[in-house]
């Protein structure tokens, strides 16, 4: 490719703000053009919200990666999701290449409400955070956990549902450094999956004309 990889960042800002700075570090060293919000480089346009920029961004990115944090995100209400959530849906729709991290206080919020019976999303409906929770805060957090791990699907149906946990930022910057430094060995991956996906759409297309 003559262009560098698009590598978009998806994640809350607050209190992650030394993470993400090390991150956009380590891509931007081994070469990706990286788009996060937090260092204000994902391409916006004065004709869409900032929401409508932000999903744009996961169409237009090659690669996506998600950090999953205590913190849920703005730009919500009690019905919505939020941008971040949003965002990594997406990802996972498009099937773009996709990583996530997710910090142990969610990993352990999740299976704490397990062991206590709050099996799904739809068990935790019936429970209500108070405000301003020091774990996390937002219980649909959570369900961005799920959404990325493809709970609801069968084992066998999961594919791309890898999300290694991280508690100190050293951890999270080893995972970017072991997946994301042999930048060739990402570019020629993406090209694979491209031909691969090419190829399943050429099959298709002959066995309906």
């Amino acid at each position: 490719m003559s262009e560098k990889l698009k590598l978009m960042v998806s994640s809350t800002v607050y209190g992650v703000e030394e993470l993400l700075d090390r991150v956009y570090a380590l891509l931007t060293s081994f070469g990706y053009e990286v788009w996060m919000s937090h260092k204000g480089t994902v391409p916006v346009s004065s004709s869409e919200s900032a929401f409508g920029s932000c999903l744009a961004a996961v169409e237009q990115c090659d690669l996506f990666l998600g950090i999953i944090t205590p913190q849920y995100g703005s730009g919500i209400n009690e019905s919505d999701l939020s941008i971040t959530h949003q965002e990594m849906v997406k990802a996972i729709e498009l099937n773009k290449p996709r990583w996530f991290l997710a910090h142990d206080h969610v990993v352990f919020a999740r299976r704490l409400l397990m062991d206590l019976n709050y099996r799904d999303r739809s068990a935790r409906q019936t429970l209500k955070l108070k405000p301003r929770s020091t774990s996390i805060s937002d219980l649909r957090i959570i369900d961005m956990y799920e959404d990325a791990t493809m709970e609801q699907l069968p084992l066998d149906e999961r594919q791309g549902n890898w999300v290694q946990k991280f508690d100190r930022d050293e951890d999270a910057n080893l995972f970017v450094v072991a997946q994301f430094s042999r930048y060739q060995d990402v570019e020629r991956r993406l090209h694979e999956a491209f031909a691969n996906s090419s190829q399943m759409e050429s099959r298709i297309r002959g066995r309906n004309e």
